[in-house]
């Protein structure tokens, strides 16, 4: 019988040499959900986010993607990091099929995926142009758009809008909830902005600060798109913000 889970993690640890990141973090996401994961700043996020695409290996303890032991060759793991990381001698176009060019994908499957991606994230009129010559927002749209585009079993998002002012980031937030909803994937979102998880996700983890355990989880009931100014979304954001101050 098929996992409803599409991540596991089972008891996973982490240490580099003595100095004790992560401590036996045991959580599983279902598919196609989206789980935002927030903390206090340098409690182990991002280590997490390198063990799930093994640019770490885990010193107990391990994270399962469909069931398996996670494997970057074998999953198809995407993601979008804060810097803006589009390639800068391509168009927008060529940014897209990057990933699934590598991946060798049948090229009418390439064509038939970025021209829906394109529409989708509303580049179209871009579509011959440099990141260089777009807006901030658009370029970051490119990266988000060039993941989705990719199907990933799972998409890993890293404050992906750290640097950008409280509009943009609601503009972009709405963009990825589309996409998200449109196309079906799984998200890990990680972020230090308790606003933005309470906006964009189903689920909150809340880490701890090192060694980090995941201290608790808050399901987000609330449709999208959502309201800042609805009490029941203020009351989970100041319960999260809470929790996050009294470790």
């Amino acid at each position: 019988m098929e996992s409803e889970y599409k991540v596991e993690v089972e008891n996973l640890t982490k240490y580099f040499g003595k100095l004790h990141v992560l401590d036996n973090i045991s959580f599983k996401v279902k598919k196609g959900e989206f789980v935002c994961v927030v903390g206090p700043t340098g409690c182990g996020k991002t280590t997490f986010l390198n063990l799930l695409t093994r640019i770490y290996q885990p010193t107990m303890g391990d994270l399962f993607i469909d069931g398996e032991s996670a494997n970057p060759k074998k999953h198809n793991i995407a993601f979008v990091f804060q810097e803006p990381s589009s390639i800068p001698w391509m168009t927008v176009e060529k940014n897209l099929r990057f990933g699934m060019e590598i991946k060798k994908l049948p090229r009418a499957e390439i064509n038939e995926r970025v021209e829906r991606i394109i529409k989708l994230v509303g580049l179209q009129q871009f579509r011959d142009l440099y990141p260089h010559q777009l807006s901030v927002s658009s370029e970051q749209r490119i990266i988000i758009g060039r993941a989705f585009a990719m199907n990933p079993d799972l998409l890993l998002m890293d404050e992906p809008y750290g640097q950008m002012d409280v509009k943009l980031r609601f503009y972009l937030e709405d963009e990825v909830i589309r996409l998200w909803q449109e196309l079906g994937a799984t998200v890990v979102f990680i972020t230090h902005n308790i606003e933005e998880a309470v906006y964009v996700a189903q689920r909150i983890l809340i880490m701890s600060n090192k060694p980090a355990t995941i201290k608790e989880e808050v399901k987000v009931d609330l449709p999208h798109p959502r309201d800042v100014t609805d009490p029941r979304f203020i009351e989970i954001r100041k319960y999260v913000t809470d929790m996050i101050k009294w470790w």
